[in-house]
């Protein structure tokens, strides 16, 4: 398979997921469950970007809201232009993390995991801290890949065109 082509499925099916996914957070209230069925909470973070077109004709538009209203951005997505990096927030209760996701390639960045605790303690195992943090990791990517998941789940099923729909009725309202 040509390269360039692979890239660029990649970034059209990251695309619809980072799309499908702002579009999931808003319509259920960032409400989703992870594969245990435990309810945790997911939003769209104050960083968005959105792109569309194609080589010379390729636009961009980066957002950085405090407020998270992230209106440019959702002006793009009325122009027919798609998520290609968000900045995500998962939360189950007591703990939250934050990470950036691209599109073309999904890869993760600047994963922020909640806080452990770092006293040092003479009875404490010396590699406790490290595995706590690996654990913590670890969580972080179960709750993304059971929502990407799911994801794949509509896309390549028989309900993406409604799905679709129901996205372009949230772009529009938007």
């Amino acid at each position: 398979m040509d390269l360039a082509l692979a890239e660029r499925e990649n970034t059209i099916l990251g695309q619809d997921f980072l799309t499908w996914l702002w579009h999931a957070t808003e319509a259920r209230r960032g409400v989703f469950k992870d594969k245990d069925g435990r309810e945790f909470n997911l939003r769209m973070e104050e960083r968005l970007s959105v792109q569309g077109g194609d080589g010379e004709g390729l636009e961009s538009a980066v957002v950085k809201s405090p407020s998270g209203e992230l209106t440019e951005a959702r002006s793009g997505l009325r122009s027919g232009k798609k998520v290609s990096r968000a900045q995500l927030r998962f939360e189950r209760d007591p703990e939250a993390w934050q990470v950036t996701v691209k599109d073309n390639d999904f890869s993760l960045a600047g994963l922020k995991t909640p806080k452990i605790e770092t006293r040092d303690r003479e009875d404490d195992d010396p590699d406790a801290r490290v595995l706590e943090k690996l654990f913590l990791i670890e969580q972080c990517l179960e709750l993304f890949d059971g929502v990407y998941q799911e994801f794949l789940t509509v896309r390549l099923g028989p309900k993406w065109a409604e799905e679709t729909r129901a996205m372009r009725d949230w772009i529009g309202k938007s």
